[in-house]
């Protein structure tokens, strides 16, 4: 995509969406809103998000499924009349949809939370498999897009993504997409989409939207001491979540990036570093700091997997890399994140990639240059990754999700 454009030095730099509109670089991710015992506080929020769209900030990302959040941002929107001046971003619960009426009654109910008559970017939501879009596509999606997009009720078409790189790249070529969004930092830069997925997409001239740009803040609150060292003995005045977003908007591929801002201070800061940063301003210097962060983290790997993917494909359609990611993460993070991870992007797809698969022909072991032991670490990882729970969990979400869109389909 093309480079940033500033509109104030102070405030806030732009990026362009396929139809030439201006995109701020920060997005306000409205998941995480701030919560007065268990509903979001409306108050906050408002100041939020004024406090942002004042700074520059005009592109507003939400979803069916954020408890909330929907009804918030249009209330906030309506009550300051700013609709016209931002961007809305709203996602449709795919894994709920069924038939055609399905998508004007999901539809119909965003539109009215959000308190508008248009939504202008239209993702679908969560896709993990390119059978999921197959589904959508059987329901008739496509022409119920080209219908919206027509009368103006949408204004751009796109997705989600929390697959492997194979079935980003699937979907991407699939339709004529108006843009995507991935999960995508520093940390993560080989796993789900990856930067494969990224630079794929920006060579088609599709705008890419950057969600978990720190992991849920991981990168800035469970950092280990020595990667904090080495980010202080960089010389630079940046804090660990600057990082993040320095290394994001240094890369012209990147259009917008959220950030699920819950506090003014948060607010604040994140406005300040899109203003600053830009495409090349990182150093070779800089750059070895992150990979530096990056080791020391990995340094609680149970796996020394770098996310290479010499080892793919497996024969037999073991995800390897996505399966030892899921199961680093189970030590980074916590047991739990691990294996959420791991029913998402490795069980939830239509074809599934358990390290239960492997039959041990050792293929993987011959081509990884790490020499990891592979075929021992897959059996190691899926007993961790699938207790019996999960297992359960897994098998009931699959049959929810590739459950049959049209008669003539074989039961999967």
């Amino acid at each position: 995509m093309e480079h940033s454009e500033t509109s104030r030095a102070d405030t806030m730099q732009y990026r362009r969406d396929k139809a030439g509109n201006r995109l701020s670089v920060l997005g306000f991710g409205c998941m995480r809103l701030p919560q007065k015992g268990r509903s979001i506080d409306l108050e906050e929020t408002e100041r939020e998000i004024m406090e942002a769209y004042r700074l520059g900030v005009n592109y507003f990302d939400t979803a069916y499924i954020y408890s909330g959040s929907e009804a918030a941002l249009g209330e906030i929107v309506e009550r300051n009349g700013i609709r016209d001046s931002i961007r809305i971003a709203t996602k449709l619960p795919q894994y709920l949809v069924g038939s055609r009426a399905a998508l004007d009654r999901y539809f119909g109910e965003q539109l009215s939370r959000l308190r508008t008559d248009h939504i202008d970017y239209y993702l679908m939501h969560h896709l993990t498999d390119i059978a999921m879009w197959e589904k959508l596509k059987a329901v008739g999606v496509i022409s119920w897009l080209e219908e919206k997009k027509q009368s103006g009720a949408i204004g751009a078409v796109g997705f989600s993504y929390h697959g492997n790189t194979e079935g980003f790249l699937k979907i991407l070529n699939d339709y004529d997409w108006d843009l995507c969004q991935i999960q995508y930092n520093y940390f993560d830069e080989y796993a789900q989409a990856g930067v494969d997925g990224l630079k794929a997409a920006a060579a088609k001239g599709i705008p890419v939207v950057i969600m978990e740009p720190l992991r849920g803040g991981k990168l800035v609150g469970m950092l280990p001491q020595r990667a904090k060292e080495a980010m202080q003995r960089s010389g630079r005045d940046w804090s660990p979540a600057a990082w993040g977003f320095r290394w994001l908007y240094n890369q012209p591929e990147v259009t917008v990036v959220l950030s699920g801002m819950n506090s003014m201070d948060m607010v604040r800061e994140n406005c300040r570093t899109a203003a600053e940063a830009g495409p090349g301003q990182l150093t070779a210097a800089d750059l070895d700091v992150l990979r530096e962060v990056t080791e020391r983290i990995r340094e609680k790997d149970k796996v020394g997997c770098t996310g290479c993917r010499y080892c793919m494909p497996c024969p037999k359609g073991v995800d390897i890399p996505g399966t030892f990611r899921c199961y680093n993460a189970m030590f980074l993070e916590s047991p739990g994140q691990g294996r959420f991870e791991y029913a998402q992007t490795v069980g939830l797809t239509k074809e599934p990639a358990f390290a239960s698969q492997c039959v041990g022909c050792g293929k993987c072991e011959a081509h990884c240059p790490q020499g990891l032991p592979i075929r021992e670490k897959l059996k190691e990882a899926d007993k961790a990754l699938r207790p019996l729970p999960y297992r359960l969990g897994i098998g009931l979400a699959r049959r929810l999700m590739f459950r049959r869109t049209k008669r003539k389909e074989n039961p999967i």
